[in-house]
């Protein structure tokens, strides 16, 4: 995975993911900070939002079925919030319908992958939404 370098800007290396599923949110954890990332853990929807706000991650990966704001309500959430919008959101769920994943797309998410996922394949769609931060971080900055 190329992982950007350390000069990225603030928040580049950090990653919000969030599950009320401790085995999976653990299992995410782990595979993303081992690839060098910096990985701040939640497991409700409120949570995730504050997570968000706060940290302001280079991406963010919610469930879709969680307590308090579902990952569609956060998504929404942050895809309307000028200074947020911008974060690539991957949305994670056991919800495999055709609607659930029209949802997941029309409230602003970037990817949507069922479960069971593949975990390399997650850490594919982390790396290729680090990549798509940077450069828009870079344009933003005037840097070509």
């Amino acid at each position: 995975m190329s992982v950007p370098p350390p000069e990225a800007p603030a928040g580049q290396r950090t990653i919000v993911v969030a599950d009320d599923d401790i085995d999976t949110l653990n299992i995410i954890k782990l595979k993303l900070e081992n690839q060098g990332l910096k990985v701040i853990a939640v497991r409700d929807g409120q949570a995730a939002l504050a997570a968000v706000r706060e940290h302001r991650p280079s991406v963010a990966i919610f469930d879709v079925m969680m307590p308090k704001l579902n990952g569609f309500q956060v998504t929404r959430m942050i895809k309307f919030d000028k200074q947020l919008k911008k974060i690539p959101v991957i949305l994670l769920t056991a919800r495999t319908e055709k609607t659930d994943k029209d949802t997941g797309m029309q409230v602003g998410a970037d990817e949507y992958l069922t479960k069971p996922f593949d975990l390399e394949q997650l850490v594919e769609l982390v790396k290729q939404s680090l990549d798509r931060w940077l450069k828009r971080t870079m344009t933003e900055e005037g840097t070509p």
